[in-house]
Protein backbone atom coordinates (compact mmCIF):
# COMPACT_ATOMS: atom_id res chain seq x y z
CA UNK A 1 0.00 0.00 0.00
CA UNK A 2 2.78 2.43 0.90
CA UNK A 3 4.32 1.62 -2.50
CA UNK A 4 1.59 3.70 -4.11
CA UNK A 5 2.96 6.82 -2.39
CA UNK A 6 5.72 7.08 -4.99
CA UNK A 7 3.07 8.43 -7.40
CA UNK A 8 3.23 11.62 -5.32
CA UNK A 9 6.93 12.09 -6.11
CA UNK A 10 6.32 14.85 -8.67
CA UNK A 11 4.58 17.00 -6.07
CA UNK A 12 6.56 15.74 -3.05
CA UNK A 13 10.02 14.46 -4.13
CA UNK A 14 10.54 12.69 -0.81
CA UNK A 15 8.00 10.00 -1.78
CA UNK A 16 10.19 8.94 -4.69
CA UNK A 17 12.08 6.76 -2.22
CA UNK A 18 9.12 4.37 -2.09
CA UNK A 19 9.92 3.29 -5.64
CA UNK A 20 13.07 1.48 -4.56
CA UNK A 21 12.85 -2.21 -3.76
CA UNK A 22 15.89 -2.05 -1.47
CA UNK A 23 14.29 0.66 0.70
CA UNK A 24 10.99 -1.16 0.96
CA UNK A 25 12.66 -4.52 1.67
CA UNK A 26 14.57 -3.00 4.59
CA UNK A 27 11.47 -1.44 6.10
CA UNK A 28 9.38 -4.55 5.49
CA UNK A 29 11.95 -6.36 7.61
CA UNK A 30 11.80 -3.76 10.36
CA UNK A 31 8.00 -3.56 10.29
CA UNK A 32 7.42 -7.29 10.70
CA UNK A 33 10.10 -7.60 13.39
CA UNK A 34 8.69 -4.73 15.47
CA UNK A 35 5.19 -6.16 15.11
CA UNK A 36 6.37 -9.53 16.45
CA UNK A 37 8.25 -7.92 19.33
CA UNK A 38 5.16 -5.96 20.34
CA UNK A 39 2.62 -8.76 20.01
CA UNK A 40 4.83 -11.65 21.16
CA UNK A 41 4.45 -11.22 24.96
CA UNK A 42 0.69 -10.78 24.61
CA UNK A 43 0.36 -13.95 22.51
CA UNK A 44 2.46 -16.01 24.93
CA UNK A 45 0.30 -14.95 27.89
CA UNK A 46 -2.90 -15.59 25.93
CA UNK A 47 -1.79 -19.08 24.90
CA UNK A 48 -0.83 -19.87 28.49
CA UNK A 49 -4.26 -18.82 29.74
CA UNK A 50 -5.89 -21.09 27.15
CA UNK A 51 -3.40 -23.85 28.03
CA UNK A 52 -2.39 -24.25 24.40
CA UNK A 53 0.92 -25.97 25.05
CA UNK A 54 3.35 -28.32 23.36
CA UNK A 55 2.89 -32.07 23.79
CA UNK A 56 6.34 -33.68 24.11
CA UNK A 57 6.97 -37.16 22.70
CA UNK A 58 7.55 -39.84 25.35
CA UNK A 59 10.16 -41.52 23.15
CA UNK A 60 12.16 -38.33 22.59
CA UNK A 61 15.20 -37.08 24.49
CA UNK A 62 14.46 -36.94 28.21
CA UNK A 63 15.73 -33.36 28.40
CA UNK A 64 12.72 -32.30 26.33
CA UNK A 65 10.22 -33.29 29.01
CA UNK A 66 10.79 -29.87 30.60
CA UNK A 67 9.32 -28.29 27.45
CA UNK A 68 5.92 -29.87 28.13
CA UNK A 69 3.21 -27.23 28.11
CA UNK A 70 5.29 -24.49 26.46
CA UNK A 71 2.91 -22.33 24.36
CA UNK A 72 2.80 -23.38 20.72
CA UNK A 73 1.16 -22.31 17.43
CA UNK A 74 3.26 -19.14 17.49
CA UNK A 75 3.51 -19.48 13.71
CA UNK A 76 0.18 -17.64 13.52
CA UNK A 77 2.02 -14.54 14.71
CA UNK A 78 4.84 -15.11 12.20
CA UNK A 79 2.31 -15.23 9.37
CA UNK A 80 0.55 -12.12 10.67
CA UNK A 81 3.84 -10.19 10.62
CA UNK A 82 4.66 -11.37 7.09
CA UNK A 83 1.24 -10.57 5.66
CA UNK A 84 0.86 -7.16 7.32
CA UNK A 85 4.37 -6.06 6.35
CA UNK A 86 4.04 -7.32 2.78
CA UNK A 87 0.66 -5.67 2.28
CA UNK A 88 2.13 -2.39 3.54
CA UNK A 89 5.35 -2.32 1.54
CA UNK A 90 4.99 -4.48 -1.59
CA UNK A 91 3.58 -3.67 -5.02
CA UNK A 92 0.35 -5.63 -4.74
CA UNK A 93 -0.15 -5.69 -8.51
CA UNK A 94 2.74 -8.15 -8.79
CA UNK A 95 1.35 -11.72 -9.13
CA UNK A 96 4.48 -13.30 -7.68
CA UNK A 97 3.85 -11.55 -4.36
CA UNK A 98 0.43 -13.19 -4.16
CA UNK A 99 1.85 -16.58 -5.19
CA UNK A 100 4.29 -16.60 -2.29
CA UNK A 101 1.63 -15.31 0.11
CA UNK A 102 -0.63 -18.05 -1.25
CA UNK A 103 2.01 -20.70 -0.53
CA UNK A 104 2.52 -19.29 2.97
CA UNK A 105 -1.20 -19.12 3.63
CA UNK A 106 -2.12 -22.54 2.20
CA UNK A 107 0.58 -24.37 4.13
CA UNK A 108 -0.20 -22.29 7.20
CA UNK A 109 -3.83 -23.44 7.10
CA UNK A 110 -2.71 -27.09 6.78
CA UNK A 111 -0.34 -26.64 9.70
CA UNK A 112 -3.03 -24.89 11.75
CA UNK A 113 -5.42 -27.81 11.23
CA UNK A 114 -2.69 -30.23 12.31
CA UNK A 115 -1.86 -28.17 15.43
CA UNK A 116 -5.54 -27.68 16.24
CA UNK A 117 -6.22 -31.42 16.24
CA UNK A 118 -3.08 -32.21 18.26
CA UNK A 119 -3.16 -29.41 20.80
CA UNK A 120 -6.81 -28.48 21.25
CA UNK A 121 -8.59 -31.70 20.28
CA UNK A 122 -5.89 -33.85 21.93
CA UNK A 123 -5.60 -36.10 18.88
CA UNK A 124 -1.95 -37.08 19.19
CA UNK A 125 -1.42 -37.73 15.47
CA UNK A 126 -3.16 -34.57 14.27
CA UNK A 127 -3.91 -34.78 10.58
CA UNK A 128 -3.27 -38.24 9.21
CA UNK A 129 -0.33 -38.45 6.81
CA UNK A 130 -2.55 -39.04 3.78
CA UNK A 131 -4.77 -36.08 4.72
CA UNK A 132 -1.79 -33.74 5.10
CA UNK A 133 -0.16 -34.85 1.83
CA UNK A 134 -3.46 -34.64 -0.06
CA UNK A 135 -3.96 -31.04 1.05
CA UNK A 136 -0.35 -30.17 0.22
CA UNK A 137 -0.58 -31.76 -3.22
CA UNK A 138 -3.86 -29.99 -3.96
CA UNK A 139 -2.53 -26.57 -2.92
CA UNK A 140 0.76 -27.29 -4.74
CA UNK A 141 -1.04 -28.13 -7.98
CA UNK A 142 -3.12 -24.94 -7.83
CA UNK A 143 -0.08 -22.75 -7.11
CA UNK A 144 1.97 -24.44 -9.83
CA UNK A 145 -0.80 -24.00 -12.42
CA UNK A 146 -1.08 -20.34 -11.43
CA UNK A 147 2.67 -19.94 -11.90
CA UNK A 148 2.56 -21.64 -15.33
CA UNK A 149 -0.31 -19.42 -16.42
CA UNK A 150 1.50 -16.22 -15.43
CA UNK A 151 4.74 -17.42 -17.08
CA UNK A 152 3.06 -18.62 -20.30
CA UNK A 153 3.99 -22.24 -19.54
CA UNK A 154 7.73 -21.52 -19.43
CA UNK A 155 9.10 -24.53 -17.55
CA UNK A 156 12.83 -23.79 -17.73
CA UNK A 157 14.92 -24.10 -14.60
CA UNK A 158 18.43 -22.92 -13.73
CA UNK A 159 21.13 -25.55 -13.21
CA UNK A 160 23.82 -24.37 -10.74
CA UNK A 161 27.35 -24.05 -12.17
CA UNK A 162 26.20 -24.63 -15.77
CA UNK A 163 25.68 -21.38 -17.65
CA UNK A 164 24.22 -22.75 -20.86
CA UNK A 165 22.00 -25.46 -19.40
CA UNK A 166 18.43 -24.34 -18.67
CA UNK A 167 16.33 -27.43 -19.34
CA UNK A 168 12.58 -27.09 -19.93
CA UNK A 169 10.75 -29.72 -17.91
CA UNK A 170 7.56 -29.58 -19.96
CA UNK A 171 4.79 -31.77 -18.57
CA UNK A 172 7.11 -32.94 -15.77
CA UNK A 173 7.18 -29.44 -14.30
CA UNK A 174 3.89 -29.86 -12.44
CA UNK A 175 4.90 -32.86 -10.30
CA UNK A 176 8.37 -31.33 -9.94
CA UNK A 177 6.98 -28.03 -8.59
CA UNK A 178 4.52 -29.81 -6.29
CA UNK A 179 7.41 -31.87 -4.95
CA UNK A 180 9.46 -28.73 -4.29
CA UNK A 181 6.61 -27.06 -2.41
CA UNK A 182 5.57 -30.03 -0.27
CA UNK A 183 9.13 -31.27 0.19
CA UNK A 184 10.40 -27.92 1.44
CA UNK A 185 7.42 -27.42 3.74
CA UNK A 186 7.84 -30.83 5.36
CA UNK A 187 11.63 -30.52 5.56
CA UNK A 188 11.37 -27.26 7.51
CA UNK A 189 8.74 -28.88 9.72
CA UNK A 190 11.07 -31.79 10.51
CA UNK A 191 13.84 -29.33 11.39
CA UNK A 192 11.62 -27.58 13.92
CA UNK A 193 12.52 -29.80 16.86
CA UNK A 194 14.79 -27.65 19.03
CA UNK A 195 14.50 -24.10 20.34
CA UNK A 196 15.26 -21.78 17.42
CA UNK A 197 16.70 -24.56 15.28
CA UNK A 198 14.38 -24.13 12.29
CA UNK A 199 13.90 -20.38 12.43
CA UNK A 200 17.66 -19.70 12.24
CA UNK A 201 18.16 -21.38 8.82
CA UNK A 202 14.85 -19.85 7.67
CA UNK A 203 16.34 -16.40 8.35
CA UNK A 204 19.54 -17.30 6.47
CA UNK A 205 17.70 -18.77 3.46
CA UNK A 206 15.27 -15.84 3.34
CA UNK A 207 18.17 -13.36 3.38
CA UNK A 208 19.79 -15.25 0.51
CA UNK A 209 16.55 -15.20 -1.46
CA UNK A 210 16.25 -11.48 -0.82
CA UNK A 211 19.33 -11.05 -3.01
CA UNK A 212 18.39 -13.81 -5.47
CA UNK A 213 14.92 -12.40 -6.13
CA UNK A 214 16.34 -8.91 -6.60
CA UNK A 215 18.91 -9.91 -9.24
CA UNK A 216 16.48 -12.31 -10.94
CA UNK A 217 13.97 -9.52 -11.37
CA UNK A 218 16.60 -7.09 -12.66
CA UNK A 219 17.15 -7.66 -16.38
CA UNK A 220 20.70 -6.30 -16.43
CA UNK A 221 21.89 -8.23 -13.36
CA UNK A 222 20.21 -11.45 -14.51
CA UNK A 223 21.84 -11.27 -17.94
CA UNK A 224 25.22 -10.53 -16.39
CA UNK A 225 24.94 -13.55 -14.08
CA UNK A 226 23.63 -15.74 -16.94
CA UNK A 227 20.41 -16.67 -15.16
CA UNK A 228 16.88 -16.57 -16.54
CA UNK A 229 15.43 -13.09 -15.88
CA UNK A 230 11.97 -13.04 -14.34
CA UNK A 231 10.38 -9.59 -14.61
CA UNK A 232 8.58 -8.77 -11.40
CA UNK A 233 10.47 -11.28 -9.25
CA UNK A 234 12.41 -8.43 -7.63
CA UNK A 235 9.29 -7.47 -5.71
CA UNK A 236 9.66 -10.69 -3.75
CA UNK A 237 12.60 -9.12 -1.94
CA UNK A 238 9.95 -7.31 0.12
CA UNK A 239 8.28 -10.62 1.02
CA UNK A 240 11.69 -12.07 1.91
CA UNK A 241 12.35 -9.07 4.12
CA UNK A 242 9.02 -9.60 5.86
CA UNK A 243 9.92 -13.27 6.41
CA UNK A 244 13.31 -12.30 7.84
CA UNK A 245 11.80 -9.70 10.15
CA UNK A 246 9.03 -11.97 11.42
CA UNK A 247 11.50 -14.79 11.98
CA UNK A 248 13.89 -12.50 13.87
CA UNK A 249 11.05 -11.20 16.02
CA UNK A 250 9.90 -14.74 16.72
CA UNK A 251 13.45 -15.87 17.51
CA UNK A 252 13.52 -13.26 20.28
CA UNK A 253 11.03 -15.47 22.16
CA UNK A 254 11.91 -18.85 20.58
CA UNK A 255 15.64 -18.75 21.45
CA UNK A 256 16.81 -21.33 23.99
CA UNK A 257 15.09 -21.80 26.39
CA UNK A 258 12.02 -21.12 24.24
CA UNK A 259 9.03 -19.24 25.61
CA UNK A 260 6.95 -20.26 22.59
CA UNK A 261 7.10 -22.71 19.67
CA UNK A 262 5.98 -21.99 16.11
CA UNK A 263 4.15 -25.30 15.63
CA UNK A 264 3.25 -26.81 12.27
CA UNK A 265 1.36 -23.66 11.34
CA UNK A 266 4.64 -21.75 11.23
CA UNK A 267 7.06 -24.42 10.01
CA UNK A 268 4.92 -25.67 7.11
CA UNK A 269 4.07 -22.11 6.06
CA UNK A 270 7.67 -20.88 6.05
CA UNK A 271 8.77 -23.97 4.14
CA UNK A 272 6.04 -23.48 1.57
CA UNK A 273 7.00 -19.83 1.12
CA UNK A 274 10.66 -20.73 0.59
CA UNK A 275 9.69 -23.41 -1.93
CA UNK A 276 7.60 -20.92 -3.91
CA UNK A 277 10.50 -18.44 -3.91
CA UNK A 278 12.70 -21.13 -5.45
CA UNK A 279 10.13 -21.89 -8.15
CA UNK A 280 9.57 -18.25 -9.12
CA UNK A 281 13.32 -17.57 -9.40
CA UNK A 282 13.94 -20.93 -11.19
CA UNK A 283 16.38 -21.90 -8.41
CA UNK A 284 14.75 -25.15 -7.34
CA UNK A 285 17.99 -27.12 -7.71
CA UNK A 286 20.04 -24.51 -5.86
CA UNK A 287 17.61 -24.86 -2.96
CA UNK A 288 19.07 -28.32 -2.31
CA UNK A 289 22.34 -26.61 -1.34
CA UNK A 290 20.93 -23.39 0.08
CA UNK A 291 18.49 -25.28 2.29
CA UNK A 292 20.96 -28.07 2.99
CA UNK A 293 20.06 -28.19 6.69
CA UNK A 294 16.44 -28.89 5.81
CA UNK A 295 17.50 -31.48 3.24
CA UNK A 296 19.75 -33.25 5.75
CA UNK A 297 16.98 -33.40 8.35
CA UNK A 298 14.49 -34.83 5.84
CA UNK A 299 16.98 -37.34 4.44
CA UNK A 300 17.87 -38.49 7.97
CA UNK A 301 14.23 -39.37 8.64
CA UNK A 302 13.84 -41.19 5.31
CA UNK A 303 17.09 -43.12 5.86
CA UNK A 304 16.08 -44.07 9.40
CA UNK A 305 12.67 -45.36 8.33
CA UNK A 306 13.97 -47.29 5.31
CA UNK A 307 16.85 -48.80 7.24
CA UNK A 308 14.57 -50.02 10.01
CA UNK A 309 12.03 -51.47 7.60
CA UNK A 310 14.61 -53.20 5.41
CA UNK A 311 17.42 -54.09 7.83
CA UNK A 312 15.61 -53.86 11.17
CA UNK A 313 18.45 -51.55 12.24
CA UNK A 314 18.65 -47.82 12.78
CA UNK A 315 21.34 -45.69 11.14
CA UNK A 316 20.94 -42.91 13.71
CA UNK A 317 20.40 -42.88 17.46
CA UNK A 318 17.17 -41.02 16.71
CA UNK A 319 15.77 -39.10 13.74
CA UNK A 320 15.63 -36.30 12.73
CA UNK A 321 19.36 -35.59 12.67
CA UNK A 322 19.39 -33.04 15.50
CA UNK A 323 18.15 -35.68 17.95
CA UNK A 324 21.00 -37.97 16.89
CA UNK A 325 23.52 -35.37 18.07
CA UNK A 326 21.56 -34.67 21.26
CA UNK A 327 21.58 -38.34 22.24
CA UNK A 328 25.29 -38.40 21.40
CA UNK A 329 25.93 -35.96 24.24
CA UNK A 330 25.96 -32.61 22.41
CA UNK A 331 24.04 -30.01 24.40
CA UNK A 332 20.95 -28.54 22.76
CA UNK A 333 22.30 -24.94 22.43
CA UNK A 334 25.45 -26.25 20.71
CA UNK A 335 23.43 -28.32 18.24
CA UNK A 336 21.31 -25.27 17.41
CA UNK A 337 24.17 -22.83 16.89
CA UNK A 338 26.25 -25.32 14.92
CA UNK A 339 23.33 -25.97 12.58
CA UNK A 340 23.01 -22.20 12.14
CA UNK A 341 26.72 -21.96 11.27
CA UNK A 342 26.40 -24.72 8.67
CA UNK A 343 23.35 -22.95 7.22
CA UNK A 344 25.33 -19.70 6.82
CA UNK A 345 28.21 -21.52 5.10
CA UNK A 346 25.78 -23.26 2.73
CA UNK A 347 24.15 -19.91 1.91
CA UNK A 348 27.53 -18.37 1.07
CA UNK A 349 28.42 -21.34 -1.13
CA UNK A 350 25.04 -21.09 -2.85
CA UNK A 351 25.47 -17.40 -3.62
CA UNK A 352 28.97 -18.07 -4.95
CA UNK A 353 27.50 -20.34 -7.65
CA UNK A 354 26.06 -17.30 -9.42
CA UNK A 355 29.57 -16.03 -10.13
CA UNK A 356 31.05 -19.50 -10.71
CA UNK A 357 28.62 -19.93 -13.60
Amino acid sequence: MLYQLFHLHQEYPFFNIFRYITFRAIYATVTSMVLLLILGPWLIQWLRRLQIGQEVRDDGPKSHLAKQGTPTMGGVLILLGIFVSTLLWADLSDPYVWMVLGALGANGVIGFLDDYLKVLKKQSKGLLAWQKFTLQILSGVLLSLWYLWVNHADTRIVVPFLKELNPALGILFLPFAVGVLSGTANAVNLTDGLDGLAVGPVIVVSLAFMGITYVTGHELFARYLAIIPVPGAGELAIVCGAMVGSSLGFLWFNAYPASIFMGDVGALALGGGIGMMAIVTRQELLLLLLGGIFVAEAVSVIAQVLSYKIRKKRVLRMAPLHHHYELGGVEEPKVIVRFWIVSIILALLSLSTFKLR
